[in-house]
């Protein structure tokens, strides 16, 4: 299980980040209070995503992503796109559907509808 993903984000793009996290079904939670400020955590079902405040963020990588379980998708899809974020569809796999979209500050995030069965995965 993966507990949290840490992502570097500038600090002008920590409240549209924020909003994509909510749109994509996270939840605010409150960071540590030793971190100090520029924190910003969300959390799902034990899963957690850090929103770090970072002056200059290194480049997010073309394919390197965060991929999220999304239980109801299409209700998902519908909360990204009416929040205004571009997610696509890419093809099934396992019999699952899939979409991609970029956070505000360029991280690739994948949107599955349900993970691989473990026969699956390799």
């Amino acid at each position: 299980m993966v507990h949290h993903v840490a992502l570097e984000v500038r600090p002008d793009l920590m409240a549209a980040e924020g909003k994509f996290w909510v749109a994509a079904g996270f939840e605010p939670v409150a960071a540590p209070e030793g971190l100090g400020a520029g924190f910003d955590w969300y959390e799902r079902e034990g899963t957690q995503i850090h929103v770090m405040a970072v002056g200059q963020p290194g480049e997010p990588s073309r394919r390197g992503h965060v991929a999220i379980v999304a239980p109801d998708f299409e209700a998902t899809l519908a909360r990204l796109g009416e929040e205004g974020f571009e997610v696509s569809e890419t093809r099934n796999l396992w019999g699952a559907r899939r979409a991609k979209g970029r956070t505000p500050a360029g991280h690739l995030v994948e949107l599955m509808e349900f993970p691989p069965r473990p026969a699956e995965a390799g």
